[in-house]
């Protein structure tokens, strides 16, 4: 039946009317997103209401923008002011992404003119500490970049409220990556909080010497924490030492992170380092196994690869920096 005030249209009226082509409007349609007013039963022909003209614009606009399908289904959805609200949020993390990815294609630019990775573009102020052994407790998972900023407060909460539990947390708590965090690789991360007895699943961690540098809100982001782990990494091998473990991230009590201002100190970049290792070596490392760090097999010598975490390691991964290990001497 024709309502005059709100006729049928055809598929392809509706699709030259809307910018929208054919093929998309059959596949908005198995969505979900643009449901056809009417199908013929015996044909499966589709028509559409002429008030559905306005929908169909905002989704060809949205589609414009770069928004996801279903990030569209989401703010069409909404009610008005709520849409508008959703459709606000999508674009402010959009640009912080935009920006973040506008620093990686800088990074990227300066390492091909260079032939090297792009250096930080500050001075960092790199110390050594003596660490304590410890009794922590962790959790530890395999997991992707995207997953990762809601499960580090998370599982630092849990942790932290088992410790409180036992006389509370002994230290910092810092996170452990034992390999890659990106689109493709899963780590795995283990967050430590350190307790000041043996309890429940709490295990030995060995006393240990760091090489770390502390950097703020705003370098704590993607890709600029690249500069600290790089600047920490180079500092060990221009020292004539060897990093003796994977990197981790320190997060010292008493910061909100989710409150500090750009400039604020926030965490610390630590690597493990060995003061003996002062000898460097070219050669093909096959005990390098998906990029983590892994001890020298059949080797007499302590080996161990510079590496650094989060979402690439661009200065050694897959080139042939690669090879590069420091070698100290058996004890």
């Amino acid at each position: 039946m024709t309502d005059g005030r709100d006729p049928l249209l055809s598929i392809g009226t509706f699709a030259r009317r809307s910018r929208l082509s054919v093929k998309a409007l059959r596949l908005y349609d198995r969505s979900g997103l643009l449901v056809p007013a009417d199908v013929s039963p015996g044909s499966g022909y589709r028509r559409y209401r002429e008030s559905q003209l306005p929908r169909a614009r905002l989704i060809v606009l949205m589609r414009r923008a770069g928004i996801p399908l279903a990030r569209v289904a989401e703010i069409i959805a909404a009610p008005g002011p709520a849409g508008a609200d959703l459709l606000a949020d999508y674009w402010a993390d959009a640009e912080t992404q935009f920006e973040r990815r506008r620093e990686l294609v800088r990074r990227l630019r300066a390492s091909l003119l260079s032939g090297d990775t792009a250096g930080p573009d500050v001075p960092y102020g790199i110390r050594q500490r003596d660490v304590p052994a410890q009794f922590v407790l962790t959790e530890k998972r395999s997991l992707q970049v995207t997953e990762l900023k809601k499960w580090l407060p998370d599982v630092m909460c849990r942790l932290a409220e088992a410790a409180s539990r036992h006389g509370g947390l002994a230290g910092d708590m810092y996170a452990v990556y034992y390999g890659e965090v990106n689109e493709d690789s899963d780590g795995p991360v283990e967050v430590c909080a350190p307790v000041g007895a043996r309890i429940g699943e709490a295990r030995d961690e060995p006393a240990r010497r760091e090489a770390y540098v502390a950097i703020s809100r705003a370098q704590l982001e993607f890709p600029q924490i690249l500069s600290a782990y790089d600047a920490v990494a180079d500092w060990i091998g221009s020292a004539g030492l060897t990093q003796a473990g994977p990197p981790r991230e320190v997060y010292p009590r008493g910061i909100d992170i989710a409150t500090a201002a750009p400039g604020d100190l926030v965490c610390q970049i630590a690597f493990p380092v060995d003061p003996d290792g002062a000898i460097l070596r070219l050669f093909r490392a096959p005990w390098v196994v998906s990029g983590e760090w892994k001890p020298a097999l059949n080797c007499k010598a302590r080996c161990s690869i510079r590496t650094v975490s989060r979402s690439s390691w661009p200065k050694w991964r897959g080139s042939p920096a690669t090879r590069l290990a420091r070698v100290s001497t058996a004890a």
